[in-house]
């Protein structure tokens, strides 16, 4: 019994203390996909990797329309060539395409790299804006929104530090 007693004592002081502590914690959440598409450096560095994979994207069009017509030129010389001459230009239009593949893969995963580095980036910018915003309005915890499954919109400072990152980062280079 006198166990008894003073575990419900434990357990009481606890829920005070952890009430109390509760009480003084301030959290709120920010949507960061929000913050990477709507801050100027942002929108700058999606501006960046957009041109690249355009430039890309250009350049694959280019290859495969040359190589479409060197197929059609070897599909008109089928009756002509003889079939070592004919085995022979196909062999090198799929050594080429082979080529033009490992070429592709490789530039789109560049690109997801740098999508990656850029994201990076920024984050590594906009960390410090959100410890100062955190110390000067005494936040506890800032959450992600996508991490949060209910919450009220009074605690979303999402607008808050986009213009805070806007004010203080213009634009951030990729290269």
């Amino acid at each position: 019994m006198k166990y008894l007693v003073r575990f419900f004592v434990i357990v009481l002081i606890s829920f005070c203390t952890t009430n109390i502590k509760a009480e003084t914690l301030s959290i709120v959440y920010i949507n960061m996909d929000k913050v990477m598409n709507q801050t100027i450096a942002g929108k700058n560095l999606k501006n960046q990797l957009e041109i690249i994979h355009n430039n890309n994207i250009q350049e694959f069009v280019k290859i495969e329309n040359d190589l479409k017509s060197e197929e059609t030129s070897i599909i008109s010389q089928k009756n002509i060539l003889s079939n070592d001459e004919y085995n022979k230009k196909v062999n090198l239009l799929k050594n080429k395409i082979e080529k033009y593949k490992k070429e592709r893969k490789k530039k789109i995963d560049y690109v997801e790299k740098k999508r990656i580095e850029a994201t990076s980036m920024l984050l590594k910018e906009v960390n410090p804006i959100l410890a100062e915003y955190s110390k000067k309005n005494k936040i506890s915890i800032i959450l992600q929104k996508k991490d949060i499954v209910l919450a009220i919109t009074e605690l979303d400072i999402t607008d808050e530090i986009i213009s805070l990152t806007d004010s203080k980062i213009k634009k951030i280079n990729l290269n």
